[in-house]
């Protein structure tokens, strides 16, 4: 076969699957939809649809969901992710704790492992998560665990920026800076790794489970062991920054509450902080309101979004009692601003987002991060 052939047929191989990864990605966002529905969605015709979905059938990542009746003439089949088609584990790496999840091609959770501790150094935190990675695969049919995709990482690095918000010691910072723990995972586990900030996390977590499915373009705010910021534009998510804001932090909330006389722990679950409604959690949301109205003012003003998320680690009628104060003000800021919405993945954001990182390497119309992990990837399992 010549070149020009050759190049040909390498370029009609990548129109390929960036179809099949489109198709993938609006079943992902629909949730059910028919062949001629998808064909509409991704502007394909409906025969180059058909055939790219009889492939994705027969690779066991689209199974029919049933028929849609209601409508004249014949019932239109319906079609949805096959749940069994590929499965992920994503773990989300903070100060105090360590979350593993398992999930199926869906996202939906299958199972988790948490560890609360004080964070030790990275080696023994990687023998930590290797053992849960190894308990999570197991509980796989032998099939599922073909179909693993690969792992996701939620860690807030680089440590040393964040030392002082984050309380952990110089040390044990210098350690994690140091310290190739994608890598290290990759090499020992032979799977491949992708390993992001929290906020590019969470805001993959919303485009797939969330808000993602109403709006292409949106911000992630997320108050966690640091304030995260995503982002998603044109229905794809860019990589997020972490900020220090210690006064916001869901810690800062027992500090206040302690300052109120309320014992420490009565500001983790919704029927405590209801109790305990005592006004220095009215000061705190007040705090947090005048912190974070400004940056999303700036937001509003400086890109044309649909909606900005908040979500977090607060119990949720916290989050939801933030959300209206922040809407307030801002509609008083601009009365054109985004949307403002609470977020729906909470304390698993973060976790969730980690484990749908792989799934959206493999099967998202590729963008410029995505591109870096797969040739990432390719590089390292290609050498070793």
């Amino acid at each position: 076969m010549n070149q020009a052939a050759t190049g040909q047929g390498s370029k009609s191989a990548t129109v390929r699957q960036c179809n099949e990864r489109m198709i993938l990605a609006a079943l992902r966002r629909m949730g059910q939809a028919s062949k001629a529905e998808l064909a509409r969605q991704v502007n394909l015709t409906p025969n180059t649809a058909g055939q790219i979905i009889r492939d994705l059938e027969q690779q066991n990542l689209v199974c029919m969901a049933g028929k849609r009746s209601g409508l004249r003439g014949q019932p239109a089949t319906l079609l949805q992710l096959d749940p069994e088609g590929a499965y992920s584990i994503g773990i989300e790496i903070e100060r105090g704790s360590l979350v593993s999840l398992l999930v199926d091609f869906n996202g939906s959770v299958l199972k988790s492992r948490r560890h609360r501790w004080t964070m030790p150094l990275p080696a023994e935190t990687l023998r930590i998560v290797r053992d849960d990675i190894t308990l999570l695969r197991r509980s796989l049919p032998p099939a599922g665990q073909a179909r693993l995709a690969g792992i996701g990482l939620a860690v807030p690095k680089p440590f040393a920026k964040w030392q002082r918000t984050l309380g952990v010691p110089d040390a044990i910072c210098s350690a994690w800076d140091t310290f190739d723990f994608a890598g290290r995972l990759s090499d020992a586990l032979r799977l491949p790794v992708v390993a992001e900030n929290h906020a590019t996390a969470v805001a993959a977590a919303e485009l797939c489970h969330g808000h993602g499915r109403e709006f292409d373009d949106f911000a992630v705010v997320y108050i966690g062991g640091v304030i995260a910021r995503g982002l998603v534009l044109d229905r794809g998510f860019r990589r997020g920054i972490a900020a220090g804001a210690p006064d916001i932090l869901p810690a800062s909330l027992i500090r206040h509450l302690g300052d109120d006389g309320v014992p420490p722990g009565s500001g983790t679950d919704p029927e405590s902080v209801r109790l305990a409604g005592a006004a220095a959690i009215r000061d705190w949301l007040e705090l947090c309101v005048d912190s974070l109205i400004g940056p999303l003012v700036s937001m509003a003003g400086l890109l044309d979004l649909q909606a900005i998320v908040i979500d977090g680690t607060l119990p949720r009628p916290l989050l939801e009692d933030l959300v209206g104060r922040l809407r307030i003000r801002l509609l008083a800021d601009r009365p054109d601003c985004p949307d403002l919405r609470a977020g729906t993945t909470a304390r698993d954001a973060a976790s969730i987002g980690a484990a749908v990182l792989p799934l959206l390497c493999h099967h998202r119309p590729r963008h410029d991060l995505l591109a870096k992990h797969e040739a990432k990837r390719s590089v390292r399992l290609g050498g070793s």
